[in-house]
């Protein structure tokens, strides 16, 4: 037998969640070919990964680089993770479809999250698509479409809907998800799906029901309401017949750590055993990073980023701030729940504003209110501020990662003018390092199902995530004692160490552990899969 590739000697952990075994790998163009002994076949080139793990690329179904991926230089961070498959338009806010009257709001509104949308083709998803086909891609990448952006694209920010708005909201969704999107995404913390009731939910996504689109939700609490947004989320699902995955799952507040997690999971527990189609996932840091918008009660975001600016300087305004802040628990309040001092400013529009990356709240407001000098700096910015808010506990990500419904995420945004956080560049050997050879939270083959076929299997990408015959030549060769996460908060722009060898649809994005100029990466769309 001739192959392109084999790898041999190593040991295959193969996405299934089972023991490793020692077999070779045979590659024939973008797919593998054989899997057993090899000893006398013969091939154009050889890996020997004699002590080594042989594992499918890591898939991250939960990313924000809607726009990153148009960067140059895009994959270095992602590939040297051990990354070769991403999804993004999460949270609701995908960088398409955006178009008409409400374009220019709706591109500033989603700056912070998706970053700048300039001359992309963002009007559709099909345009979106053709724009990113028509480039080199490290890796591949598919989109959800969010929710969010097809009722702000439709309505705007106003809070109420009309008939008319909602057959709108239909058509769109129904042309979106006919283009190629793996998935519908809600984020129900943000404007203005925030205005959304349950049953305004339900039939916003009536194009869904009945089928097997995945529904992923970021929810509307992840505090004091948790549970009652976990009841919101699984009657969706219910509802609509649709699988459920529940976004980034934590409990954010000192005061729930050790405790709220367990009644979650219980209830999701509880949710499958009932015939639910329902999982989670979850990133595996303490702390998140989103937009400072995030902190303001929802009736503040209304009307679109030029509104809420105003808004946030008007005096009238601002004493009814000044009390939410103080006493608000209907909404996940973070000044209330981890305080100003836990909330870092990581990116600003401003320049002059630039002083303050870097600090929390509490530090850049000095002797000034830190609610007052928040508001001033988003108005200041219009909204284009963004922040890491440190709200979670180890003990409570490790016991979500034990939970054999959960998977592994990194919720990375691509902060522009400031500083990213570290899970852009390390959430996958963070896992790696941290929870499988630190804490011993999972096994590493717990782990890499939760990296691999897992998340794939969600999205229907069925021949990722997964050491098979047939399946696509996604593969990785790393020692799992040698990697090493780099970055840090401090210092959060440095790739990982120890993932020797990737390979995309066989070809070798990184060779003993430096990225090549390989591009073999490709555009994934629900109707191709």
């Amino acid at each position: 037998m001739d192959f392109d590739w084999i790898i041999q000697n190593g040991q295959i952990v193969d996405g299934n969640g089972e023991a490793p075994y020692r077999a070779d790998i045979g590659v024939s163009g973008k797919r593998i070919a054989a899997i057993g002994d090899l000893s006398a076949a013969h091939a154009g080139d050889v890996i020997d990964a004699a002590g080594r793990v042989v594992a499918p690329g890591f898939v991250d179904a939960h990313r924000h680089a809607d726009t990153a991926i148009f960067s140059d230089g895009f994959g270095k961070a992602e590939l040297r993770q051990g990354l070769t498959t991403i999804i993004n338009g999460n949270c609701g806010l995908s960088a398409a479809p955006v178009f008409g009257p409400h374009k220019a709001d709706v591109a500033a509104y989603l700056y912070p999250i998706t970053g700048e949308l300039n001359d992309l083709s963002v009007e559709s998803l099909a345009a979106y698509s053709a724009a990113l086909s028509a480039r080199p891609l490290p890796i591949h990448a598919g989109m959800l479409i969010g929710l969010g952006t097809v009722r702000a694209a439709v309505a705007g920010f106003k809070k109420d809907l009309t008939d008319g708005d909602y057959r709108a909201i239909h058509a769109l969704l129904e042309r979106t998800l006919s283009e190629g999107a793996l998935g519908v995404s809600l984020g129900l913390g943000y404007a203005p799906e925030c205005f959304f009731d349950t049953a305004g939910l339900v039939r916003a996504l009536e194009p869904i029901r009945h089928s097997n689109f995945t529904l992923s939700v970021h929810m509307r609490s992840e505090s004091m309401n948790l549970l009652p947004s976990i009841d919101e989320a699984l009657t969706l699902a219910k509802a609509l017949n649709v699988p459920l995955q529940i976004s980034h799952l934590k409990a954010v507040g000192r005061e729930r750590w050790g405790t709220l997690i367990h009644d979650a999971l219980a209830k999701i527990r509880r949710a499958r055993e009932d015939g639910l189609d329902v999982q989670c996932d979850a990133y595996p840091y303490t702390a998140g990073s989103t937009q400072l918008l995030h902190v303001l009660p929802p009736e503040f975001l209304a009307g679109g980023t030029e509104a809420i600016a105003r808004r946030l300087i008007d005096p009238d305004a601002q004493r009814v701030l000044r009390e939410r802040f103080l006493t608000g628990t209907d909404y996940d309040n973070y000044a209330m729940l981890i305080g100003w001092e836990n909330i870092e400013i990581s990116s600003v529009k401003c320049p002059e504003d630039r002083i303050y990356i870097g600090k929390t709240v509490a530090e850049a407001a000095g002797d000034a209110e830190p609610w007052r000098f928040c508001a001033g700096l988003l108005s200041r910015n219009r909204c284009a501020v963004t922040m890491i808010d440190r709200l979670t506990s180890e003990d409570d990500i490790a016991a979500i990662y034990r939970a054999p419904f959960s998977y592994v995420i990194s919720d990375a945004t691509y902060p522009k003018d400031g500083i990213p956080h570290p899970r852009v560049y390390g959430t996958f050997v963070h896992i790696l390092e941290r929870f499988v050879r630190e804490r011993k939270t999972l096994s590493l083959p717990a782990a890499i199902r939760k990296m691999t076929r897992m998340p794939a299997d969600r999205y229907g990408l069925r021949s990722k995530g997964r050491i098979a015959v047939g399946a696509d030549a996604d593969l990785l060769v790393f020692d799992p004692e040698r990697v090493h996460e780099r970055a840090t908060y401090a210092d959060p722009a440095q790739c990982c160490e120890g993932i020797d060898t990737v390979l995309v649809c066989g070809e070798p994005a990184v060779e003993n552990g430096v990225q090549t100029e390989r591009t073999n990466g490709t555009v994934l769309k629900r109707r191709s899969l």
